[in-house]
């Protein structure tokens, strides 16, 4: 009775749509999962990904959950992620994605989960990185470590969306770094963002990571555009 009346008080929405969810739904209706834009990389076009970071990475594996569109609903639910507090988005979509990972053999041997990082000046604002319960449950999904300390933001860029690719690429290289690199040495790295636009922050991030001797590294997003 009492759960009833709170969901008659406070009703629980979809986090994409914003209806109300049913009884057997959570955190996304079954309407929006059937239309959700679900790529399936991973198991159908493996090399889309890794094409678009070709001659300057060298990638194990790339895949990304969902392609994001304008107005669509995998913008909706990246919005209500970073900037509605919804941080349990990140866990429903990293334990998605790391439930179907987990049956490819490619990526049997990953070692550790290491997140895109947030400067500690938007850390404090937003109160949370929305890499990190998708990169957690993944990790958990692998039984292996998650490691948010490694890899660093040493500088915070306004916001780089409506730049041009030369532009928001010369802007974002170099304002990551390493520290405790030994943590990582040896390691199959899977490198974890929310969505992947021009690759800059994803390359700037690996060009650091590549620098810890003899790792490997592949890369995993929630969206693709």
């Amino acid at each position: 009775m009492i759960k009833n009346l709170l969901n008659l008080l406070f009703p629980k929405v979809c986090n994409a749509c914003s209806n109300i969810l049913l009884d057997n739904e959570f955190h996304i209706c079954t309407t929006c999962r059937h239309n959700l834009p679900v790529t399936d990389f991973h198991f159908n076009n493996p090399e889309f990904v890794k094409k678009l970071f070709y001659g300057n990475l060298k990638l194990e594996n790339a895949t990304a959950l969902l392609r994001f569109q304008k107005k669509g609903i995998t913008q909706h639910l990246m919005h209500n992620l970073k900037y509605r507090g919804q941080e349990h988005i990140g866990s429903v979509l990293g334990k998605w994605l790391g439930n179907e990972l987990n049956t490819i053999e490619s990526y049997k041997d990953i070692d550790v989960v290491v997140p895109v990082p947030l400067h500690k000046s938007k850390l404090r604002k937003r109160g949370y990185n929305q890499v990190t319960k998708f990169g957690q449950e993944i990790a958990f999904a692998f039984k292996v470590d998650y490691n948010d300390t490694t890899l660093i933001k040493t500088r915070s860029l306004k916001t780089q969306v409506f730049k041009k690719r030369l532009a928001r690429w010369s802007a974002i290289d170099a304002v990551f770094d390493i520290s405790d690199s030994q943590s990582l040495q040896n390691k199959h790295i899977l490198l974890v963002d929310d969505i992947i636009t021009t690759g800059a922050t994803i390359e700037a991030c690996a060009n650091q990571l590549n620098k810890i001797p003899n790792i490997k590294l592949s890369i995993a997003a929630m969206a693709i555009a």
